[in-house]
């Protein structure tokens, strides 16, 4: 049912327009998990952000998925609303069939209290999330809360198994090392009967992927059409004063140097996705957006539309 495009027919689809997908990834924000500008940073007069989050349309099965529960929650189901008008009938009444969560830091699953009865008082909202995460949302307030109300229905994912959503979609989870106090932590591999996507926006380096999963990432960007990873820093000099070698993140520059003898298609494919507020990358302007389109990568933007068909 699933099945990879190769390089060639990628070229060949390349044109096709989001007005013509039927199956369809939505760039509903691309910050990092406070956005910005954030507390604290009043006088902050950049690009604003909203935490990352993507969404995904399947036209023909009528029906919308939801990758993070952020913060600005509302704002970006309501985009999502303005891309493609939820059915009716739609499972939980939020026109979403289902709510993807990475794992339990703030800019990923905060939204979800904005399910209950205070706010939206969803039913049975179909929630996917992998098991420390679900027994952390069932047995700690205000998340059982939802649970106990029937506001959402958690449904419990596996690692590296593809939970089906549809003819034409599946999503298989992929553990990623990352500070797990609450819960693990995994990317998203979305498999469509025509492309594939990753969406990798938190961990702590590729390197410990590799020797976790036995993997590369030269490999698994090769085997996908769209990978939406780890921004968050541009390189070690973006905190003054700070020791930035202890804080962990790919840094943008990094995931370059990792990438850069790949062919200029395979390097098209990675768009940097979760960044900080303090990333020059923020500003579409800046010298160092141009460097990484120049070594020919991408920058997500709150937005951005891509085909999955």
């Amino acid at each position: 049912m699933f099945g990879f495009l190769s390089a060639a027919a990628l070229a060949a689809t390349s044109a096709v327009t989001p007005a013509q997908c039927s199956l369809e990834l939505v760039v509903l924000g691309a910050g990092q998990d406070a956005g910005a500008p954030q507390l604290g940073n009043a006088d902050d007069e950049g690009p604003k952000l909203l935490p990352t989050s993507i969404g995904v349309i399947d036209r023909d099965a009528r029906q919308r998925f939801l990758f993070e529960a952020t913060p600005a929650v509302t704002e970006q189901i309501h985009a999502l609303d303005r891309i493609a008008a939820p059915e009716p009938a739609t499972q939980g009444g939020l026109g979403l069939d289902g709510v993807f969560l990475t794992h339990a830091h703030i800019g990923h699953y905060l939204g979800l209290t904005h399910f209950g009865f205070e706010a939206a008082s969803a039913k049975q909202q179909r929630v996917y999330a992998m098991p420390r995460m679900a027994a952390f949302l069932r047995n700690n307030g205000p998340w059982r809360q939802l649970v106990e109300f029937n506001n959402i229905e958690i449904v419990e994912l596996a690692d590296q198994k593809i939970t089906p959503l549809g003819d034409s979609l599946g999503v298989v989870p992929m553990i990623v090392p990352h500070r797990d106090e609450y819960s693990e932590t995994v990317g998203f591999v979305l498999k469509t009967s025509g492309k594939s996507a990753l969406f990798v926006p938190d961990l702590d380096s590729w390197e410990e992927w590799e020797e976790q999963s036995g993997d590369t990432l030269e490999a698994l960007v090769g085997r996908i059409d769209y990978a939406f990873v780890d921004a968050t820093f541009y390189d070690n000099n973006e905190l003054p004063g700070r020791d930035m070698t202890v804080i962990p993140h790919p840094r943008v520059t990094g995931t370059m140097d990792l990438l850069q003898d790949l062919p200029e298609g395979q390097r098209a494919k990675v768009h940097f996705i979760h960044y900080n507020h303090t990333n020059p990358i923020r500003d579409p302007a800046s010298n160092e957006s141009a460097e990484v389109e120049r070594r020919g990568f991408n920058i997500a933007r709150r937005g951005d539309r891509v085909c999955l068909d």
